[in-house]
């Protein structure tokens, strides 16, 4: 006796193999995890700041009652007149250390005389420090030192000019803010536009 099956059996298996697979196939699709969403925020643009000029050197002449005097120096951006004295070997002892700023900041093409003891002259020998302030180029520390001006402003004035450009005159600096016509006036003959 043949062992077979019957075409009824057969067609039964079939039927069933194919309800497996369509079930599996059922299972995998619905099972596959959802599609994942990428969606990039790049960060927002940031203003870069311009470059801001780098300071050179200044030179300054020194004569008078000093070691090393009638000689031109070369001193770093913002030198103070004891940084020219040293640099021209110091005072002699005959220096009058009464009409000597030492802390009188230096700006290039200054001039420093140091009188001797009894020497007349009409003007103040050595720099004041600061009475004229170049607005084009002052630091924050200079732009303080000016009446009315403190440290936000004086961020605000390097800001403005760093962005549109030097100041041409006081009208320029008029459009700054927290600067109006009372500040203007005061500021109109301790301020420079180099």
């Amino acid at each position: 006796m043949s062992s077979q099956l019957s075409p009824k059996l057969i067609i039964l298996a079939c039927l069933i193999l194919t309800i497996m697979l369509i079930l599996a196939g059922a299972l995998v699709v619905l099972s596959r995890p959802e599609p994942t969403i990428i969606s990039i925020h790049p960060p927002r643009p940031t203003a870069t700041p311009a470059p801001t000029a780098t300071q050179l050197p200044i030179l300054v002449y020194v004569t008078g009652a000093v070691n090393q005097g009638e000689t031109t120096y070369t001193l770093p951006y913002g030198s103070r007149v004891s940084d020219a004295l040293a640099a021209a070997g110091g005072l002699t002892e005959h220096a009058d250390r009464s009409l000597v700023n030492l802390a009188g900041r230096l700006r290039d093409g200054d001039h420093v005389h140091v009188p001797a003891l009894g020497e007349l002259g009409g003007d103040l020998p050595t720099p004041s420090g600061g009475q004229i302030i170049f607005i084009n180029s002052a630091t924050q520390e200079e732009l303080e030192s000016l009446p009315g001006i403190g440290a936000v402003t004086a961020r605000r004035i390097i800001e403005y000019r760093e962005l549109a450009g030097e100041f041409r005159n006081l009208n320029d600096l008029d459009n700054v803010a927290g600067i109006g016509e009372a500040m203007l006036e005061k500021l109109k003959d301790l301020i420079a536009f180099d």
